[in-house]
């Protein structure tokens, strides 16, 4: 949606400086500025730089808020910020962590009950703000020349509360957000332990003050609506009077409209709504104690039979499908039997026969037919009978011709048979010009090992001799 041509742009605009500090200035040269943009202002004896905050309507309802005329003490803008004018300002920044640390220095020297918490150049480097806090009213103006004398610059002395001195260095309050103080909050009021008592937070000053020591600004946020909560819950100035004792108000909760009373040396509560606890108050006005606290609760007429047979009920559902327990049998010997066997025996002795369907014409009942016998199982191997009776018994077989009077057999690759081996001594069987020896010589032959060494020559090896 486009602006209308008539329109004309408020010509103020907010700028937000170190610290959180904010003021208003005209921008009189009609320059397109956004939120965020570096500006060149108007300050007493020089320039400072900021960053617009906020621009158009809201800046007029912000000056309504803050009660600042629109009228010729507001000062101008000169110019959006260029690369140059940044990065003088960078240095200018960069020298006030330095200028803080030697300041407190001289401050200790002169023994002056101060504390300095920031330090801001202006951006022409022409003067120098100091903001510190102090419990009493301290003369520093032996401070302001040595000041002077060790930075060669214009000195301010500004004196901040230590709320503001909390805004300024900034940090994560309780809540786990950043601190209200050092991002949107820029009127501080006046917070008192009555707000605490209304919102029934316990008096502890350690969970109750922030960091800057003083009690937090948040309990404010939800006072007005405690106070129109209270509006319809009495004040009991006195304990409430009863046959029973005088009850004492222990708690009250203002969102559930419920009075906690106790009585003496009795440790348990007793939660009564707020139009009880009134009509409480006007009986004992009239000097009439009441029987209890509580009135009887009427119990509610039981529905119909009808009514619960229609719809039926959960109890009785759950008392049908309830799992049973099953109990254990324990068995007992009675003269080497056990029960459970013997109620076994019982029960198919005094078991009845079932009704079977009729069966057909000529068909025997399954009581008077002829089990089929089966032989008895032998369990011994030795007992059982041959499976087949016709196998003729090893010892009837003709035997064998001995393996040395075989034929040998022929090989599928037609080589020529292999030479017989040698036989032991003694055996008739071995061939001519075998060597011959013993059954231990020949072990110890097999079991000799390869010889590593060079082979001697066979002309100097004596002959062999068989014993």
């Amino acid at each position: 949606m486009e602006i209308p041509m008539s329109f004309e742009e408020f010509d103020i605009i907010e700028v937000r400086f170190k610290g959180g500090r904010k003021d208003f200035y005209r921008n009189i040269n009609r320059l397109d500025l956004t939120t965020g943009d570096a500006v060149v202002v108007d300050v007493p004896n020089g320039h400072h730089i900021g960053f617009v905050s906020l621009k158009g309507e809201l800046v007029r309802l912000q000056m309504l808020k803050k009660k600042v005329d629109n009228n010729e003490e507001i000062r101008s803008i000169y110019r959006i910020a260029n690369e140059r004018d940044m990065e003088k300002f960078n240095e200018v920044r960069d020298q006030e962590g330095t200028t803080m640390y030697r300041s407190r220095e001289i401050i200790q020297q002169l023994r002056l009950k101060m504390k300095l918490s920031d330090v801001e150049y202006q951006a022409d480097r022409a003067k120098a703000t100091f903001y510190y806090s102090a419990d009493d009213r301290v003369d520093f103006r032996d401070l302001i020349k040595k000041l002077a004398e060790e930075f060669k610059i214009r000195i301010e002395m500004r004196q901040i509360s230590l709320r503001h001195e909390a805004g300024r260095l900034g940090g994560i309050g309780s809540c786990g957000r950043e601190l209200c103080c050092s991002t949107w909050l820029t009127d501080f009021k006046s917070v008192s332990t009555t707000a605490a008592r209304y919102q029934n937070l316990s008096l502890n000053p350690s969970k109750l003050s922030g960091q800057c020591g003083r009690l937090k600004c948040c309990l404010n946020y939800e006072l007005e609506t405690y106070m129109d909560a209270l509006k319809d819950i009495p004040t009991v100035n006195r304990p409430l009077q009863t046959q029973q004792g005088d009850a004492i108000l222990q708690k009250t909760d203002i969102f559930k409209r419920m009075m906690w009373f106790g009585y003496k040396g009795d440790n348990n509560w007793y939660p009564v709504p707020v139009e009880r606890v009134q009509e409480i108050q006007e009986l004992n006005a009239k000097g009439v104690p009441v029987e209890t606290l509580l009135l009887e609760v009427e119990e509610e007429p039981k529905q119909n039979e009808f009514v619960t047979q229609v719809e039926g009920s959960l109890e009785r559902l759950d008392d049908k499908y309830k799992a049973k327990k099953k109990k254990k049998k324990k068995k007992k010997k009675l003269g080497g039997v056990d029960e459970v066997q013997q109620e076994k025996a019982e029960m198919s002795q005094t078991a009845t026969v079932k009704e079977k369907p009729e069966r057909a014409a000529g068909e025997q009942p399954a009581q008077e037919r002829p089990r089929r016998q089966r032989p008895p199982r032998n369990k011994n191997r030795n007992d059982r009978e041959p499976q087949q009776e016709n196998k003729e018994p090893r010892e009837s077989r003709e035997p064998r011709e001995p393996r040395e009077n075989r034929e040998p057999r022929q090989r599928r690759d037609n080589r020529e048979p292999r030479p017989p081996r040698a036989e032991v001594a003694g055996n008739g069987n071995a061939p001519e010009g075998a060597p011959q020896g013993t059954g231990e010589q020949k072990q110890k032959r097999r079991s000799r090992k390869p010889f590593k060494g060079k082979k001697p020559e066979q002309g100097n090896k004596p002959p062999r001799t068989d014993a």
